[in-house]
Formats: C-alpha cells, sequence, structure tokens
C-alpha cells in the first residue's frame, strides 16, 4: 500500500509538472509582462495580429479566441460609465442594467484643485466600469481652455498646464487601480470643436511643449497611463490620429510610451500613414465602413483588411504590426487578462457620496457681497427659485458624455428638501432654454416645453420676486448645440435665451438675488455689480443638486478655485484679441489653417501681460470664513541646477467657521533671454483648518520649475539668474514674495 502511494504521488507530482510546463507563458501571471507578450506574440497569426489593431463593434475590439484573449471593451467617460448601445449603432441597446452614477465634469474636477479628489474620482469609476465589464474608460480629457467658445471645456481640466499636469496623474493611477485603462484625450492641440476635424494647428514648439503638451506627458509618465487616444484635428499637416510628429517622435520615443494609441471615432485616414505615423488601434464612427453597402463593414478600416493586403503583397513588412501588436498584448495583460480584479460596484453609497464630495469642493464662490451667502433660514421666510437650470436634467446630451443615471437629484428638488418647513420655496420658469432632453435615443424624461413668451415669463418673476426674501436663479448654459456640447461651439460669450434680461430685472427688485451658474464654460455677466453672489456649479452629475444646496444654506464651505481665467468680455482672451480663432479656410481645400498667435501667453499669463482685469482671475474662489497668509520664506537663497527649494509659509483660520484655501505658488523669471509670462504656476497646496487654527505649509520645487522650452535648441532649459516666488491664493491675489537666484 506504502509503496503504491508513494508511486502516485509521483505521477501526480509529473502530471503536475508537465502542466506547467505545458502552460503557455502567456497565460503565467508570474512572467514578466514582456516574456508573456513575446509569447503570445509569437502564437498569433497574421490574421489575428490584424483582428486585434481595429474595431469590430461600436465599441470593441477583437480578442484571440484561440489563445483565450476576450474581446476587449471600451466606453465612453470621463463622467461616468455610457450606456450600452447596439453592436453597430448609436442608439440604446435598451438594457435594464446600464446604469450609472454621474461624477462631476472634469472642470469641477480641477476646481477642486486636490489630487486626493482626482485618485477617488478615477479609482471610483474604474470601480463602475469594471462592474460594466469595460476595459477603457475614453478619459480624461486634458486639452487647455484656450477660448471660452470651445464646445468640450466642460470635460477638460482648465488653462494652466501645471494644474491639470497635477490633477490628471491620480485620476489615471485610481482608475487603472481597478485593471481598467485610461484612455488620455484629446491628443493633442483640439481647443475648439468648430471644424475639429480639418483645422491644423499652427502653434510654435515652445507653446506646443509648454501649453499644450504637459498634462498628457503627466498622464504618461506620473500617471502611467496604458492608452492615449489621438485627436480629429491636425497639425504640421498630419491627422492627430497618425501624426509623426506627436505620436512617434514625442510620444513614444521622446516620452518612452509602451501603451497603445486609440483612434477618436473615426479620426483615420489613412492606410499607410497609420501604419508609419503611429497609429495602434483603429476605431470608427461609419458603419459601413469606408465603402457602401459592404458587409463586414469593420474589416474594411485602414488598419483591418487594406493593411492585411498591403503585407501580404509585400509593401510592408511585419516590423510595424508587431509594434502595434505588442502594445495591444500589453494593454490585454494589464486590464482583460488581469486575472487579479478587485471588485466592481455601480450605482453604490460610497460612489454616491464620492459624487457629492467631489462636487461640494469644487463648488466656487464667485461673489458675495454683504454676506449673502449662507442662506440663514432663521430670517428667510420665502425663497424663490428661478431659472430652468433649477430644473433641467444635465446628465443627458453633450455628446460623447451622455450618460444615464440611475438618479439625479435637481437644485430645485434640493432646495427644497434643504429648507423643509423652515421656509415657503416657490419655483417660477423666468427663460426657456433647452426643451429637447434626448440623445442617441436616451431620453431624460421630462417635459419643458413652455408656450408663454419671454415677457410673460420675466412678468412673473419679476412679481413673485418682489415677495421673496432671497431669489436664488439657476441659469447658465446646458448641453445643447452650440452650448457645452461636443461637435459644436458656442456662437456667443453672452448667456443665452435672453438670460441676461431676467437677471437684470430681478436685481431690480430685489437685493438678494444669487446668481447660479451651471456651466462648464465662462460668460458674460454685464450685472454683475447688481447681483450680490455668484455661485459656479459646473456640471455636477448625479449629486448636484445636493451638493449646490449644500452650499447654498452652508452645510459645506466652498472651497473651489477657478481652473481658468474668467474674462469679462471675448477680447480678454488672446486668441480673440488676435483674430487667432477660429482660423482661415484655405482656398480649393476642405482644410483650416488655425494660428494660434498668442503663443505661450494663455489664460492668466495673457491677462499679466495686456495688463487686462478680467471678472474673475485664475485660482480665485471665496469661502465663508477668512484667512491670513503669513509672509513666505525660502529655506535658501541661491541653488544650483541640480537643488531644489523650499518656500514655507504661515496660514491662519481668522474666521468662524472650518474651512479650506489653496495656497498658489508662482514663479516669476525676472531675467530671460525669451520672453517669459509675468508669473506661472508651479506648486499649490490645499489646506484644511479649524477655526483659529494656523500651520505652516512648505511647497518645493525643482529645476524643472524654473525651465522654459527653449526651441532655440529644442530642449528644456533654465537659464541662471534672478527669480521671484509668489505666495497668494489667486492669480490675481498675491501677499508676499522672496526672491532667490539660480546659480
Amino acid at each position: 500500500m506504502k509503496k503504491r502511494m508513494l508511486i502516485g504521488f509521483a505521477l501526480l507530482a509529473f502530471a503536475m509538472q508537465t502542466k506547467a510546463q505545458m502552460q503557455p507563458i502567456y497565460l503565467d501571471e508570474t512572467k514578466p509582462l514582456e516574456q508573456r507578450v513575446e509569447d503570445a506574440l509569437s502564437r498569433m497569426t497574421l490574421r489575428e495580429k490584424i483582428a486585434i489593431i481595429h474595431a469590430q463593434s461600436k465599441f470593441s475590439s477583437a480578442g484571440v479566441k484561440r489563445l483565450g484573449f476576450p474581446d476587449f471593451w471600451t466606453d465612453d467617460g470621463p463622467h461616468g460609465v455610457r450606456p450600452d448601445v447596439l453592436w453597430d449603432e448609436w442608439n440604446q441597446a435598451g438594457q435594464s442594467n446600464d446604469s450609472c452614477t454621474a461624477f462631476p465634469a472634469l472642470t469641477c474636477l480641477a476646481a477642486t484643485w486636490n489630487p486626493a479628489m482626482a485618485r477617488l474620482y478615477g479609482r471610483s469609476l474604474g470601480e463602475e466600469a469594471l462592474y460594466r465589464h469595460k476595459n477603457m474608460i475614453l478619459g480624461p480629457g486634458v486639452n487647455i481652455y484656450r477660448t471660452p467658445l470651445n464646445g468640450r471645456n466642460f470635460e477638460y481640466m482648465g488653462e494652466d498646464p501645471y494644474l491639470s499636469s497635477t490633477i490628471v496623474a491620480p485620476y489615471v493611477q485610481g482608475l487603472q487601480s481597478c485593471g481598467v485603462s485610461a484612455c488620455v484625450k484629446h491628443y493633442a492641440l483640439n481647443n475648439n470643436e468648430k471644424d475639429r476635424s480639418e483645422t491644423n494647428v499652427i502653434v510654435s514648439d515652445r507653446a506646443l511643449h509648454e501649453i499644450y503638451l504637459p498634462a498628457f506627458r503627466s498622464a504618461v509618465q506620473n500617471g502611467g497611463a496604458w492608452a492615449i487616444m489621438g485627436a480629429y484635428n491636425l497639425y504640421k499637416n498630419q491627422h492627430n490620429c497618425h501624426n509623426q510628429y506627436l505620436l512617434q517622435d514625442i510620444l513614444k520615443k521622446g516620452w518612452n510610451f509602451d501603451g497603445v494609441v486609440v483612434s477618436d471615432w473615426g479620426g483615420a485616414h489613412s492606410t499607410d500613414e497609420a501604419v508609419r505615423n503611429g497609429l495602434d488601434l483603429e476605431f470608427g464612427t461609419g458603419t459601413d465602413g469606408l465603402t457602401k453597402n459592404t458587409s463586414n463593414a469593420y474589416d474594411n478600416y485602414f488598419l483591418a483588411y487594406p493593411y492585411l493586403q498591403a503585407i501580404s503583397a509585400g509593401k510592408y513588412s511585419q516590423d510595424e504590426l508587431n509594434d502595434k501588436v505588442r502594445r495591444v498584448l500589453r494593454l490585454f495583460f494589464r486590464t482583460s487578462m488581469r486575472r487579479d480584479h478587485p471588485y466592481g460596484f455601480l450605482c453604490s453609497d460610497a460612489h454616491y457620496k464620492a459624487a457629492r464630495e467631489i462636487a461640494e469642493e469644487g463648488i466656487v464662490l464667485l461673489q458675495n457681497k454683504n454676506n449673502v451667502l449662507p442662506i440663514d433660514l432663521n430670517r428667510t421666510r420665502k425663497i424663490l427659485v428661478v431659472g430652468e437650470n433649477a430644473v433641467k436634467m444635465m446628465t443627458v446630451g453633450g455628446g460623447s458624455s451622455s450618460l444615464k443615471v440611475q438618479h439625479e437629484i435637481l437644485p430645485l428638488d434640493a432646495v427644497k428638501a434643504r429648507v423643509g418647513t423652515k421656509a415657503e420655496v416657490e419655483y417660477v420658469r423666468g427663460y426657456v432654454g433647452d426643451t429637447g432632453g434626448m440623445q442617441d435615443g436616451l431620453s431624460t424624461g421630462q417635459n419643458l416645453k413652455e408656450t408663454r413668451s419671454a415677457q410673460a415669463l420675466i412678468d412673473e418673476a419679476v412679481q413673485k420676486a418682489r415677495e421673496a426674501d432671497v431669489v436664488i436663479f439657476f441659469g447658465g448654459l446646458n448641453k445643447a448645440n452650440h452650448q457645452d456640447s461636443e461637435g459644436d461651439d458656442r456662437t456667443d460669450y453672452g448667456l443665452p435665451y435672453g438670460q441676461d434680461a431676467v437677471v437684470k430685472a430681478l436685481s431690480q427688485v430685489n437685493k438678494k438675488v444669487i446668481f447660479v451658474c451651471i456651466s462648464g464654460n465662462a460668460a458674460a455677466m454685464p450685472w454683475k455689480e447688481n447681483v450680490p453672489a455668484i455661485l459656479q456649479g459646473w456640471y455636477l452629475g448625479s449629486e448636484a443638486g445636493s451638493a449646490l444646496a449644500a452650499v447654498l444654506f452652508g452645510d459645506v464651505n466652498p472651497s473651489g478655485k477657478l481652473p481658468f481665467t474668467w474674462g469679462q468680455k471675448l477680447d480678454d482672451y488672446g486668441a480673440h484679441k488676435l483674430g487667432a480663432y477660429p482660423g482661415v479656410k484655405r482656398a480649393n481645400e476642405n482644410i483650416v489653417d488655425e494660428e494660434y498667435k498668442e503663443g505661450i501667453f494663455v489664460g492668466y499669463r495673457w491677462t499679466d501681460k495686456e495688463k487686462v482685469q478680467p471678472l474673475f482671475a485664475f485660482g480665485h474662489g471665496l469661502s465663508y470664513t477668512t484667512f491670513k497668509l503669513g509672509k513666505v520664506q525660502a529655506d535658501k537663497k541661491e541653488i544650483n541646477k541640480e537643488d531644489s527649494i523650499s518656500f514655507k509659509v504661515n496660514i491662519q483660520n481668522t474666521g468662524s467657521r472650518a474651512g479650506a484655501e489653496v495656497i498658489q505658488l508662482y514663479i516669476s523669471d525676472l531675467k530671460c533671454s525669451l520672453p517669459r509670462p509675468l508669473k506661472e504656476l508651479k506648486g499649490f497646496r490645499k489646506v484644511f483648518l479649524q477655526p483659529g487654527e494656523s500651520r505652516d505649509v512648505t511647497i518645493t520645487i525643482g529645476r524643472d520649475a524654473l525651465s522654459f522650452y527653449d526651441d532655440r535648441i529644442s530642449a528644456w532649459n533654465a537659464e541662471p539668474g534672478e527669480f521671484e516666488a509668489s505666495i497668494g491664493t489667486a492669480s490675481d491675489a498675491i501677499s508676499s514674495k522672496v526672491k532667490f537666484t539660480l546659480k
């Protein structure tokens, strides 16, 4: 018996050893990633390689069934997981399990000035994507706020390259910690929606590297992004989804990016350019492929059968193909082939809590004369709520970020719930904006139709405002065409739908009008001096109303800061002052040349240079408490290029409420061989303090914070000389400065 047992154990050990030897290396997660990639690559046929580098449906690409690789599923973000559509149509699939938590738009996330909120955002979104079996979320977006007319600014992180670089990295890390790939978009120079597929951007190398690329670089080198999405527009006359300069020279060679370049939907235009210029995974919008009445439409994409046919004919070797396949295989192993996924959750209490926290931290108190806010319910008996945006759902529409939510708390409902029986809340329409509320078969289910005239609505609002203690006007923009929406830019800097007339009329009969701006963009406010309180409310997602009510009634002390400069008029922006938007159409060509004449002087860099007084400055945001900053001190007077330098400042909460302030560090190069901005953001810290509490805060910078991109030598350069560090709470609110020397 003992002998038979020994033989049995020996046979079992042999069988286990044999099984281990037979198991393909690519299935062994203990093996190094590159070894697994090479093993899988060596087993693939030419057709299998071609199959995994292009789409097979609206949002999926093929796996390798023979080798056990499942299909790869993408989905739109970046504010939530988009509802499922039919295999080959944009219309909804009609499922009942594809709702999501809508997180605040990325302008709001940037306005938190809090990297911890960005990580929470990414992680929460990743958990929802996991539950929905998505391997990649198409986001975040980090294109620069160059013009306030850009319809897609609400999906981006503002005007400053340092701020967006600091916020994007933890978002990517949080998302990818779930085994869900980020796909950072739209790389690069996609700064307007008008003529987006025909615009050829002409920009200096210096502006490209200093303003428009840093956030993408941070996503790759600090965030570790596994995918980048090319943009629709052109640069140096090449479409950015297959652009030699951006994809091969800068992204892959310069930044050592080992991930996948994904085309925007329909962003590929040429097999030869896609093969040679860095596109790895082609997705497309047209359901007929590239020709009419063709079956197996996706097989006709540029990186599909045409590529296969060209390889077979000897036009290309498999070298370029294998590089693309290696990158896609890395993506598979990081996502769909990963065995240690955390659990996914959908519409969980934790996700709604995260959405609300991000929203509350991102709301910006722009103006608060006479401390009208927060609303004191002990002294308020009647509240009038005015404006379509108090009752309009904002999660449906806007383009690819349109969402199907489990719930969206509307501002009017939240105000009523917060007030309860302490005061009377009455609502009137005030103006009529967008009454559609539908995209790709997804509907809000709201009936916002109105038959009364604009004047009748104003008259009603004025009559009710005379009787109210406080008027809260929910206005701004929405996600209709030519508002904050993909595919179109705004046509005017003013507020739409005649809102200015309503606000002006209300302010003439009530001295406590609070304007809550729901938007992802700045807008003209000619009535600013007559309205005591202005709140920037963004698009806040599922918990929108709750977050706004919490700030309005003082349950939350606002701490958001503007991530862009809010101009008084369009000419406050360099692109418009210089006539550098939207570009000039070429004669006899379907190309629009758009020259970025303002160069590096975008946002506050422009207003500082031109001595323009904006409506609200970059970094501006008020609180219900007060703070006092001490004098900034540097830990040394001279530094070498290899050194770092630290700046310490004391901050004290001098008010009666707990709150948060953002300490902002700006650096000025006092003498440079090339023109530089008056100052540039190079550090910040958000500090939460109890009443009376004080704290020393230290911000450390290195040589990179002193450098500029020197296009004379095509490299970053920190010239020796005198610099100045400025500490403040906004770009126009500097409290102290200190000089130091770079030897």
